[in-house]
């Protein structure tokens, strides 16, 4: 699950870096995309991969970022303004619905919370895109000009908010793909529950059969 959301993490970065247009038509599209394809993946691994008392933070997690891809893969709707709204509600919801998962996964310890740490970080940064996109307005503008170029640019507010769900996506691809490829703990020997038995050299008692 970690190895597939990185990959749509990366897809997404690559296609908002290497695009020249970032524009909120352009950033809904890719973060719509990202977000139906990661709830899939999440949704699924939820119902095959966690044990039941964990499946509903996922299950919720995946339900968030369903809802936000389908808002934003309407095109009538695509605008400025429904990029910097729709991303900041569901950052600071989705991000805080992971850091709880993170933090309850981390105190139950135990098999299968070794997850907890890329939940907690993942859950974190993605608050911090949320706000990040608050602190840039939407109806900035700044026209500026580059002699080597000869050409003059404008800076807006919705190519910086593209830029950082793209910076984002990729922060998440490369560390989801590290945590992916990392070994998991499975049940170890400590964890396990032993039985006593008796040794091969302890006496028996009389009249008990060898």
């Amino acid at each position: 699950m970690q190895l597939a959301r990185a990959l749509f993490a990366a897809i997404a970065a690559i296609m908002i870096t290497f695009s020249a247009d970032h524009s909120a038509a352009v950033g809904l599209a890719v973060f719509s995309g990202w977000a139906i394809a990661t709830a899939l993946v999440v949704g699924a691994g939820a119902l095959l991969a966690y044990p039941r008392e964990r499946r509903g933070g996922m299950l919720l997690l995946a339900a968030l970022m369903l809802l936000a891809g389908m808002i934003g893969g309407l095109p009538p709707l695509r605008s400025t303004t429904l990029f910097f709204a729709l991303v900041i509600v569901w950052a600071l919801l989705a991000g805080a619905a992971e850091l709880v998962i993170g933090i309850l996964a981390r105190r139950r310890g135990g098999v299968g919370s070794d997850d907890a740490r890329d939940a907690i970080l993942i859950g974190a940064v993605t608050i911090a895109l949320g706000i990040g996109l608050l602190l840039v307005n939407p109806a900035y503008s700044l026209e500026y000009f580059i002699k080597d170029a000869d050409a003059t640019f404008v800076l807006t507010g919705i190519t910086i908010g593209v830029g950082l769900f793209g910076g984002y996506a990729a922060i998440v691809a490369v560390f989801l793909g590290i945590a992916g490829f990392s070994p998991r703990r499975v049940v170890a020997a400590a964890d396990a529950p032993t039985v006593d038995a008796p040794a091969a050299d302890s006496p028996r008692p009389a009249g008990e059969p060898a």
